[in-house]
């Protein structure tokens, strides 16, 4: 019997959502610098809000990166090992 097959950890549309925050947030922090004369209390909330965004989408962009890649390791193993056990032994013992 084989052993069950290993599944991803991240799914494409969770993989797609990290990508987005991550530009998603540098996008907004640069639009907001463009159109920032003075910094008045609601533009520093803006800031903050904005760099936690940021923050977030790098760190879950990092994550879904490491984990995609030992992802891919670990399938690459498994199918080597299902294809070495699957081979047909020709010989027969008399």
């Amino acid at each position: 019997m084989f052993p069950t097959k290993y599944r991803r950890r991240n799914t494409v549309a969770f993989t797609v959502l990290a990508y987005f925050t991550l530009f998603a947030g540098v996008f907004l922090f640069c639009i907001g610098l463009y159109n920032a004369d003075s910094l008045q209390l609601n533009e520093k909330g803006y800031y903050i809000a904005v760099m936690i965004l940021v923050a977030v989408g790098a760190i879950l962009t990092q994550k879904v990166t490491r984990d995609n890649a030992e992802d891919n390791d670990i399938l690459a193993e498994q199918e080597r090992h299902l294809n070495n056990t699957r081979i047909p032994s020709h010989t027969k013992e008399s």
